[in-house]
């Protein structure tokens, strides 16, 4: 199809002669006699490529009309046609939008020249604006690609990180379960202090392998019964350590290893291995050390039988400022039993922790 072009000017001789120059080179014109009639064949739904327009008209002139339609038709440029030989006036229609200006009288070569290069600055614009579209819903459609991907991938990882985990609570019988356990009790008292996704999920996997540097541990060591050595006790203490250097050169689980290895810091300075203190322990540090001791008191050992969580809970209170951060125990104190109860529960069916961590809501 031609390009349509609409020439307004209240002089009916020199549309004609604007519009049949424009046709003979085989674009499609409709005429309009003043401001106001153009504006009206526009809102009509007509479209249009291009808008020549006389600058000085009596109802609505060049530059209200121009005024009036940059907004509305953003895509269609508009050449300013004035017999005023005042360069202002020009630079003034400029400045309001139009694309470019014709001195009258003008030869025919030139307004085909104008009218050729407006309509291909505008096929420029409209192609640009295409392309930001598409690249736009390209970008969007590979982020949703990636994310799905990364998602696929941090799964994968929570796999391998779970068979990790179970793989050390089977090589100690004596605390089967505790990790998963443990994880799903910090993912809990983490989602009840409101913290977001994506910190509770790096929580759940520092939890989930809080013991993991056990492994450098030898196991005379690990598996004395009787009382240990203040040497030994001191090699079995940087299992914190280990576990945090085993960790931290995965990027997947670099903010997971700063809870590894301060997992065993007390609230009050007297934790190892760095004496820190107070909000110096990392928050999943500080929430995990409340869930793992009501699952330490909560459950059987060979040497005593599981107590009461109301026993935990008083235990817990009685440590808080000390060995636990007060904030987390108040958020701790409550929470029902029932919701350690279910977890418990679920552990032992074998559900997923960090399942529940990317998942569970509330």
């Amino acid at each position: 199809m031609p390009d349509r072009i609409l020439v307004v000017d209240d002089e009916e001789a020199i549309r004609e002669i604007v519009a049949s120059m424009l046709s003979t080179a085989g674009y499609a014109c409709k005429q309009a006699g003043s401001g106001m009639e153009a504006l009206a064949v526009l809102t009509s739904g007509e479209e249009f490529e291009l808008m020549l327009s006389d600058l000085m008209m009596a109802d609505l002139d060049g530059i209200g009309l121009l005024e009036r339609t940059k907004e509305k038709y953003p895509d269609m440029p508009v050449v300013m046609v004035t017999a005023v030989h005042d360069i202002s006036v020009a630079l003034a229609a400029i400045r309001n939008g139009a694309y470019d200006y014709l001195l009258k009288p003008f030869e025919r070569e030139q307004l085909l020249n104008t009218v050729s290069r407006a309509l291909e600055n505008r096929r420029l614009k409209v192609e640009n604006r295409t392309y930001q579209t598409n690249l736009e819903s390209l970008v969007a459609a590979r982020t949703d690609q990636l994310q799905a991907a990364m998602a696929s991938l941090e799964r994968s990882y929570d796999i391998t990180l779970e068979a990790l985990g179970d793989a050390l609570d089977l090589k100690d019988a004596e605390t089967e379960g505790h990790s998963r356990r443990v994880t799903a009790f910090t993912i809990a008292i983490a989602k009840a202090m409101g913290l977001p996704q994506e910190q509770i999920a790096t929580i759940a996997r520092g939890a989930f392998l809080h013991d993991i540097g056990k492994i450098k541990i030898p196991d005379a060591i690990l598996f004395k019964p009787e009382k240990l050595s203040t040497k030994e006790m001191a090699i079995m203490q940087e299992h914190a350590y280990l576990g945090y250097q085993i960790l931290k050169k995965i990027p997947f689980l670099a903010e997971a290893s700063e809870i590894v290895y301060s997992h065993q810091e007390r609230f009050d300075g007297s934790g190892y291995p760095r004496k820190l203190k107070g909000d110096a322990i990392p928050l999943g540090a500080r929430i995990f050390s409340v869930a793992d001791t009501f699952d330490a008191i909560t459950s059987d050992r060979p040497y005593r039988a599981a107590q009461t969580a109301e026993a935990a809970r008083k235990e817990i209170q009685e440590w808080s400022g000390r060995q636990f951060d007060p904030e987390v125990v108040a958020v701790f104190q409550q929470m029902p039993d029932e919701i350690f109860e279910e977890l418990r529960h679920a552990i032992s069916a074998q559900a997923d922790p960090l399942a529940y961590s990317a998942g569970a809501k509330g």
